[in-house]
This record gives structure tokens, sequence and C-alpha cells, in this order.
């Protein structure tokens, strides 16, 4: 394992000079003190890694020096060519740079590392969008990707939804976009906006669908590409958004009482976060095995949809208005299931 390790910092310092021994640690997982070790150790190993202080210092090689590292183990070479989204690329419009560059890669391997990359493409294929959705690509979509690679300032028209019902409407806006996002087939855009855009403030991130982005261009003025913040980690980024973004649509408590059965069902229909929040928080089961539940849910309209699901393993204490509106449901299904259905089949006098 450490040799490994020693392998990708060398490729590490070598494919970006100046790294830090804390960038390195951070890149490698490991302490400081690893690093310096390590570092000592590709010395002696005939690696000229040398430490540099100042603005401009951090790790390098000597100049001139490259590393011979780069022989590809057969995992290696089959995780390659899984680690991209055959429809992604194809809503980017890199499909075809994409194919070129897997047959160039293809040429260069030796002939047991190229079957060992072709069998993971046999074997694994990644598919994103969810199901029961048509995919399609927002026909902005490659423009926007093109303004990502080049940091491109934009202007761009957003279709904003309307609440309680209203139609959408649409706001122009500046961003600095600085990555894309593909979640359950719909593709986002992240962006900064920039800081003499918001009054005095400091620059602010914001995301949005790129389906509901109507127009593009340029941003007004010379056109220079905008200064990308080093520390920005589109991944982790995300994962805060989307964990706050969830949190944020649960603006409406349940309160439900439910068998064994339905607890166990429970996160199949309701959001999991929602769920094990209330897990945390509630009481005991009581003498019929029951527990009862403050539940976060979006609305009273989802939660009438996602907790019909679980029929009578769950009921509704609170609100008194959803539970008025599952006492009708109720009484709907017994109208409809309380009887037989009539014998619709014709007598022997008309077959």
């Amino acid at each position: 394992m450490r040799a490994a390790r020693l392998i990708r910092m060398a490729l590490l310092v070598q494919s970006s000079p100046g790294l830090t021994a804390d960038a390195l640690a951070r890149e490698l997982d490991v302490s400081r003190r690893t690093v310096i070790r390590d570092v000592q150790a590709l010395q002696e190993a005939g690696v000229p890694v040398r430490s540099e202080r100042g603005r401009a210092g951090g790790y390098h090689l000597a100049p001139g020096h490259r590393t011979r590292l780069t022989t590809l183990h057969p995992t290696e070479a089959e995780t390659l060519y899984l680690s991209g989204l055959p429809t992604a690329l194809r809503d980017l419009g890199l499909s075809d740079a994409a194919d070129t560059a897997r047959l160039k890669l293809s040429a260069t391997l030796l002939p047991s590392l190229r079957a060992a990359a072709e069998s993971s493409v046999r074997r694994f294929h990644l598919d994103a969008p969810a199901w029961f959705r048509e995919p399609s690509a927002p026909e902005l979509l490659p423009e926007l990707a093109r303004a990502v690679w080049s940091d491109r300032t934009v202007e761009l028209d957003y279709a904003r939804p309307g609440r309680d019902g209203a139609p959408p409407r649409t706001v122009t806006r500046l961003l600095e976009p600085y990555g894309l996002v593909l979640k359950a087939g719909v593709w986002y855009v992240v962006g900064r906006v920039p800081a003499e855009r918001m009054t005095g403030r400091d620059s602010t991130w914001r995301t949005y669908r790129v389906d509901r982005v109507t127009a593009l261009a340029p941003a007004p003025g010379d056109g220079e590409p905008f200064v990308r913040d080093p520390s920005f980690d589109l991944a982790a980024h995300w994962q805060a958004h989307a964990a706050g973004f969830a949190r944020a649509l649960l603006r409406t408590t349940v309160t439900v009482r439910l068998t064994g059965r339905g607890l166990r069902r429970l996160p199949a229909v309701a959001d999991p976060a929602g769920v094990a929040g209330a897990l945390a928080s509630a009481a005991a089961p009581d003498a019929a095995g029951q527990v009862t539940l403050d539940l976060p849910m979006e609305s009273e309209d989802v939660a009438f949809g996602q907790l019909t699901g679980l029929g009578a393993d769950v009921e509704v204490l609170a609100p008194a208005g959803l539970r008025a509106r599952f006492r009708e449901h109720a009484r709907a299904l017994a109208a409809v299931y309380g009887t037989e259905p009539e014998d619709r089949r014709p007598d022997d006098g008309q077959r």
C-alpha cells in the first residue's frame, strides 16, 4: 500500500508543482508527518523531490525530471473505462471526443491491459436517469458546458417556478459557472454571482436547473475569464447543498402512529433523512407495539400521497385537516370495496 502511495505522491508533485505538505496530506488522506517521511523515501529512491519555501514554495521535482511511473495496473485500466457516464457525455456533446480518447488510450496499452479495459465495458453500464423518466438533454447544456470549461461569465434567463400554482417567472442572472452536476437524470449548474452584483456584499453561490435556463449569452464586458476560487470543491459543495435543500423542503410536521410493519416500510415511502430524525426522537413502542412519530414532510399533499402507500399500517393523528382527508379516503375505499362487484357475466340466453 505504501508503494502505491509513493507512486501517487510522485505523480502529484509532477503534475501539480508547488503542492505543500498539508495539501499532499489531504490528497493522500495521511498525516503531514507521513508526507514528510514519504518524501524522504522518494529522495532515497532517487526521485529528486525538493522542498522550497516562500509563496511559490512547496514540493517540486528537479527541472527536467519526469517520473516513469505511468504504467497502468489492470484494475486501474478497468476503472478508467468506467469513470464516465455515457448519457452525461452525450448530453454534454462529448461522446465523439470520449470515443476518440478511448481509442487512443487503447492503442497505447499493452495487449493484456487493453483486454482488461475492454472487458469492463462489456460487464458494466452506468445509467444515470431515474426510472419512468424519459431522459432529454437541455438544449443549452453544451453551450453552458463550454462556459464552464473556459471560465466565462454568462448572463442567463431562468424560468423560476411560481408558488401555489402560479406560472413561472423569468429572471435574468449574471453567473460565474463553476460546474455541472447530474442528479437522477437532471442537470444542475453551480455558480457564483459576482461580488459587484451583490450590492456591496460578498459573492454568493447559486444552483440552477439547466432545463429551466431559457436563454444564455456571454456576460457584457471584455469577455475575460473569471478567476476561480481555488478552494471551491464542487463535490463537497453539492453534498452540502443537496442536504440543505432536502431539509428545507420538509416544512410540515405530521404526527403518525405506525405498526411494526409500517415502521419498517416507512423509509421506502418518505424522506429517509426525515424518518431518521423522527426515529431518533421517538418514544418507545406502546403496549400494542405501535410507535408514534413526529414526521417532517414537505406538505400535507405530499404526506397524503406518500403515507397512503402504508395502508392500515399508519394512522395520522395530526394535523386535523390531514387526518380528516385520510378519513374521507378510507370511506371512499370502503364504498368501493365494501360489497362484491356485480356479476356482469352474460346468462345462458345471451351466450
